[in-house]
């Protein structure tokens, strides 16, 4: 026999653990259609290039989950395919510099190349989704490429984390279209004549981390 206070109980009860389930598969809700580039313990899938005669397990080692960049010397590490028409979503942060007061005083500089075409030199005919700490996301066309960005630096200062800590980049390609965000918020936004390529990550003058490289493709 069940008392009626028991059926409140059990009632609370089952709503809380609804709640609770909900909570917990929000964010793989997210990551729906959603395919993991770097697998966390070695850069398989992944080239690299670099300027002159640099050692590239010097430069970009996988440790602890992540991707450490050295920043020097110049070069990336890119994918192995082409790509044309997705979201791609990965996790960053510079090492932060020891005694450094402002962050806006620091920096650190690096960068992700997206729809890069013909040869890779040092740096190659591409679009560049800036990494550098001050003004990252901000999109321009590099090597010969062409198009027309927007930057709203005060966006990005609102939601960027402080220096030495993880910020969540996601960046939109579609038939030339890019979109930038940071944590969630869009900051810069154009189109250009590139529609299709590798993409890969800059070792440009400081030591960034990279993870949770993933990548959506749109139709």
């Amino acid at each position: 026999m069940i008392r009626k206070g028991g059926k409140r109980l059990a009632i609370v009860a089952l709503t809380a653990s609804v709640v609770v389930g909900m909570a917990a598969v929000s964010p793989a809700a997210d990551d729906d259609g959603f395919k993991e580039l770097f697998n966390g313990k070695d850069l398989s899938g992944w080239k690299t290039i670099l300027a002159g005669k640099g050692d590239p397990d010097k430069t970009f080692k996988v440790e602890d989950g992540a991707i450490i960049v050295s920043g020097n010397p110049a070069g990336y590490f890119y994918t192995d395919k082409s790509f044309k028409n997705y979201v791609l979503r990965y996790d960053w942060r510079f090492k932060r510099p020891k005694g450094l007061k402002d962050d806006e005083k620091f920096g650190g500089n690096s960068g992700l190349l997206v729809h890069i075409t013909g040869k890779h030199t040092i740096w190659p005919k591409s679009v560049e989704v800036q990494g550098e700490n001050r003004t990252h996301a901000n999109i321009f066309a590099i090597g010969g490429a062409k198009g027309s960005f927007k930057f709203n630096q005060a966006a990005l200062r609102k939601v960027r984390k402080p220096v030495g800590d993880w910020n969540t980049t996601e960046v939109i390609c579609k038939d030339g279209a890019i979109t930038a965000k940071v944590n969630g918020t869009t900051v810069s936004s154009g189109k250009g004549n590139l529609t299709e390529g590798p993409f890969g990550f800059q070792s440009e003058g400081a030591e960034i981390h990279f993870k949770n490289i993933k990548i959506k493709t749109l139709e």
